[in-house]
């Protein structure tokens, strides 16, 4: 009797597979495969290392902005600015290079996204300005600041100095994308195993709770507010170092990119849920459906299209996966 009663609690404790638990905690790599398969059979050029590496370079600015729209959204934020702010310190690098060298113009370049995203926390925090509406101004204020430098006017002949991180190493690695994921396991270690990234997911999940455990809230959100500049306009400097020109209307609308990769990752934009690993999936999901869009010769009109929905799609996705986890705990 005793050796039934150990079979039969053995099989009441024993794992069983679940099939929706795997799908909705995995749905983007599901995804991912699901576009691989496609993409594979629409070309047999699609899954190749040197197409990988191509799609690599080409979301490597959006997939660093993503990066500091990651811990802006954790907080409940939002940048709308990082597309204006590429633009900007494309522009004062550009200009910088010929009376401070390469390094002390890339320098500039980035104060200058800094000194954008320290006055879009300020804004935020202490004028208690919605970050909707303070981000967008400063869109607008940072891209007129980029046209009014050269009138609107290009910057060309950048040296050959700063085309490196345009390049590619070894003829076939991007420069570009090196950064990205190099930037990328930095953010996913700081997110996870700092007490910083604890407490913006803290502050991301209540933020009242938060400031009465003793975090200084306005302080960390504003930080989070820098991230993103700084990163903004690293990715505009590697833009500028890619196209080999300084483009006053670089980065237009780039921002509603960086969102979309951001939700579509699992990030939610009610703040405290996701990380920055789900957005260079999300970049690269967003990257391979506009790759196998081009290979059927689809209008980019179709592209904008497709696009919209799958925000929609993502947001509702992901607020039913809060929702079962929920119920699970």
């Amino acid at each position: 009797m005793e050796h039934v009663r150990e079979v039969s609690s053995e099989k009441k404790t024993a794992p069983s597979f679940d099939l929706g638990k795997m799908l909705r905690k995995y749905n983007l790599f599901f995804l991912l495969a699901v576009f691989i398969v496609i993409g594979s059979a629409l070309s047999p050029k699609f899954l190749t290392i040197q197409n990988f590496l191509n799609l690599l370079q080409q979301s490597a600015v959006v997939g660093i902005i993503s990066i500091g729209m990651t811990f802006v959204i954790i907080v409940a934020g939002i940048d709308l600015s990082v597309g204006s702010v590429i633009a900007l310190a494309g522009m004062a690098t550009a200009l910088a290079i010929p009376y401070t060298g390469v390094f002390g113009a890339i320098l500039l370049g980035l104060i200058a996204g800094a000194v954008m995203g320290y006055i879009n926390g300020l804004v935020t925090t202490k004028l208690k300005v919605p970050a909707f509406i303070a981000t967008m101004a400063m869109m607008v204020a940072a891209r007129g600041l980029a046209l009014l430098f050269t009138d609107g006017k290009p910057v060309y002949n950048l040296p050959e100095s700063f085309r490196f991180f345009g390049k590619n190493l070894f003829d076939r690695i991007p420069v570009s994308g090196i950064i990205w994921i190099v930037l990328t396991i930095l953010a996913v270690l700081v997110l996870r195993y700092t007490t910083f990234g604890r407490k913006l997911y803290a502050i991301g999940g209540n933020s009242q709770s938060a400031h009465l455990s003793g975090i200084q809230v306005n302080r960390y959100i504003t930080y989070t507010y820098i991230i993103s500049g700084v990163l903004s306009a690293l990715a505009g400097i590697v833009l500028a170092s890619w196209l080999t020109v300084g483009q006053p209307t670089a980065g237009k609308s780039i921002e509603l990119d960086a969102i979309a990769a951001v939700v579509l990752g699992g990030t939610s934009l009610f703040g405290g849920i996701g990380g920055v690993g789900g957005t260079f999936v999300g970049v690269l999901l967003m990257s391979m459906i506009t790759n196998i869009f081009n290979l059927l010769g689809l209008s980019s009109y179709f592209q904008s299209i497709f696009m919209g929905a799958i925000i929609v799609l993502a947001l509702v996705l992901n607020r039913f996966v809060i929702s079962k986890q929920t119920k699970d705990l």
